[in-house]
């Protein structure tokens, strides 16, 4: 029987590459009846996009995500990925809006949506490093699924490899916090209540304070290690982490913050 969700944000597929858990998602997508659903960009990876790679899982995502958006609105939001469709954006094709960024009323509170690329700079000014580090790390990703296969059929759990980096490189984890409290930032001064990125692939709901003020903060995750989406339903938010996503207790916040209700 499939689960009722007023909204429903996904961000970070990255259909197209090695790394997608497509088959998972599907299985996902198909458990669920979303009355809106919100694409928070990198949800086709244009820049490792390849004729040769797109296989039928990814393409039956797709057919799903379209079959949606013939019954309910959906957003896709550019994100770095994706961002060869920003010069389309905006862009409404029956109840398909492509866009950069989307700011909605729901239950009296604005929020603001957008992917999260703008407070990065490599994908700002050096797109070629960028693309450099997301072959590396779906390079990382494929050689981890190695891993990981190995380790269930031994009856393991399985284990993250970029996690682990994250966890243990101090730049990384400052990176992280810049990100999230620079989003919160804007979204105090521009007066709005909640903010809902991508980008970081780290999982999210909490509130973030700031001397001017505090703002309810949400990512939806990835589709690659913590198969993660953001669900609106009955007034408030939850965390959906799909069973097969890493086992590793990685994410402490994110565990914590599972139906948290925002303010």
């Amino acid at each position: 029987m499939k689960r009722d969700i007023d909204i429903l944000v996904l961000s970070d597929i990255h259909l197209g590459t090695y790394g997608c858990r497509a088959k998972e998602l599907h299985s996902y997508l198909r458990s669920v009846r979303p009355r809106m659903v919100i694409l928070n960009g990198d949800i086709i990876d244009i820049w490792q996009f390849k004729k040769s790679y797109f296989p039928k899982s990814h393409m039956q995502v797709l057919k799903r995500l379209m079959k949606l958006a013939s019954k309910v609105p959906v957003y896709y939001i550019t994100g770095n990925h994706d961002d060869a469709l920003r010069r389309y954006s905006p862009a409404t094709l029956g109840n398909l809006q492509l866009l950069d960024k989307l700011m909605l009323t729901i239950g009296g509170e604005r929020y603001w949506f957008f992917h999260g690329d703008i407070f990065d700079v490599s994908t700002t000014q050096a797109r070629w490093l960028a693309k450099l580090g997301g072959v590396g790390y779906d390079l990382l990703i494929r050689l981890n699924n190695t891993v990981n296969w190995t380790l269930e059929r031994m009856g393991r759990p399985r284990m993250s490899f970029s996690q682990r980096i994250k966890q243990r490189v101090k730049k990384a984890v400052a990176y992280i916090n810049d990100f999230e409290r620079t989003a919160a930032h804007i979204a105090i001064t521009d007066g709005l209540d909640h903010v809902v990125c991508g980008h970081i692939h780290q999982p999210q709901i909490r509130r973030i304070t700031l001397p001017h003020g505090s703002v309810g903060y949400m990512n939806s995750g990835d589709w690659i290690e913590h198969l993660s989406a953001l669900e609106y339903a009955q007034g408030k938010w939850s965390l959906y982490m799909h069973q097969h996503a890493t086992q590793e207790k990685v994410m402490t916040k994110a565990a914590e913050s599972l139906q948290v209700e925002l303010a």
